[in-house]
């Protein structure tokens, strides 16, 4: 379990972008039983896949302030350029 909850933690847009996959797959296959045309049963899908989403945003930035807060995140970037990239040479 803390395994898991470490890789959401280090890969929070790919874990929203999987939850919106999901969630608008699941939600075209609900709507799909329900007696509307096609349009409007992808359109209010596609809405609630979109509230959805903006939760888990908010829920990724809730923990990434918490992380910031206590100390756990990386103050660097996964990514950072040396030091030395950016210094001109005469």
């Amino acid at each position: 379990m803390e395994s898991m909850r470490e890789w959401v933690v280090e890969h929070k847009l790919k874990t929203v972008g999987c939850l919106w996959l999901s969630s608008i797959t699941g939600l075209i296959a609900y709507n799909w039983s329900k007696p509307m045309k096609t349009s409007v049963k992808i359109i209010h899908a596609r809405v609630y896949a979109q509230g959805i989403t903006l939760a888990a945003l908010a829920g990724a930035a809730v923990v990434e302030y918490y992380d910031q807060k206590s100390g756990k995140a990386n103050k660097y970037p996964k990514y950072q350029l040396p030091i030395d990239t950016y210094s001109q040479k005469d």
